[in-house]
């Protein structure tokens, strides 16, 4: 009897993460998220105790967190909130936020465009820096892409996130101006974790230095877009020198043609 071939296609959809699932890659990505988890914990702290500050109940501030999962966005709606500002500025200002997920989900499409659509849904939800970090981390470690491990980073990373508001929560109806504890440091402290491994590429090393000097120069005459402007100049020059030749690579060329 002939055997009935399967579509390809159809078989990558309904069977590719059904390969990946297993108990030791489950164990992995909650390990390998952890460090970000746990540095992420005070800024998930202050999120949920500025949310009560500002007049939400606690069942809105936590269904923030729930929906919404974006902390930098979080907290510059909750002040402009806090400011009385129009529905189209908060909304304006945390797209512009969160427009740098746009660069992710690019990213991701190669990977994720055969998975189904339930698939790609939940792994859009909790697609965040610090799942993207750690996903990308591990494809170039292994050579190939996991849905099911980047889907555990992302929903570990979302338990450890709200379960910091809720403890913010908590604590914003008790104690008052907790933002002054400087938890705010957490913001900084976890972009440096994901980066710092980076950094010893050169076009990531450029971006950075780039995007921090332009920012120091521009804050006195665009007060309110000089962190956008500087991202976008930073991101253009590290595309440019990641296309060419790191300067080590390029004096190895003049060194070769002067034997």
């Amino acid at each position: 009897m002939q055997q009935s071939k399967k579509d390809p296609k159809l078989l990558s959809k309904q069977e590719a993460p059904k390969h990946e699932v297993s108990v030791v890659v489950f164990l992995r990505a909650l390990l390998d998220v952890m460090p970000l988890s746990i540095a992420v914990i005070p800024w998930g702290i202050l999120t949920g105790a500025i949310a009560i500050q500002i007049g939400l109940t606690p069942w809105q501030s936590q269904m923030m967190s729930l929906l919404v999962f974006a902390g930098a966005a979080q907290l510059s709606g909750m002040t402009l909130m806090a400011g009385s500002a129009s529905p189209w500025s908060i909304f304006g200002t945390t797209f512009v936020i969160s427009s740098r997920h746009l660069l992710y989900s690019i990213t991701f499409r190669q990977h994720v465009s055969s998975l189904s659509l339930s698939w790609r849904v939940a792994i859009a939800f909790v697609l965040t820096d610090e799942m993207f970090a750690v996903s990308q981390t591990h494809t170039q470690r292994t050579g190939k892409f996991s849905a099911f491990y980047a889907l555990i980073v992302g929903f570990g990373f979302y338990a450890v996130w709200n379960l910091a508001t809720l403890v913010g929560i908590l604590a914003g109806e008790y104690f008052d101006n907790i933002g002054a504890l400087g938890l705010d440091f957490a913001i900084a402290a976890t972009f440096i974790a994901m980066t710092f491994d980076k950094i010893r590429q050169w076009p990531i090393a450029l971006t950075m230095l780039v995007s921090g000097i332009a920012s120091i120069l521009l804050k006195p005459y665009f007060a309110d877009s000089y962190i956008v402007i500087a991202g976008l100049l930073g991101m253009f020059v590290g595309y440019f020198a990641s296309s060419g030749k790191s300067p080590k690579n390029q004096n190895d060329e003049l060194k070769g043609k002067n034997l």
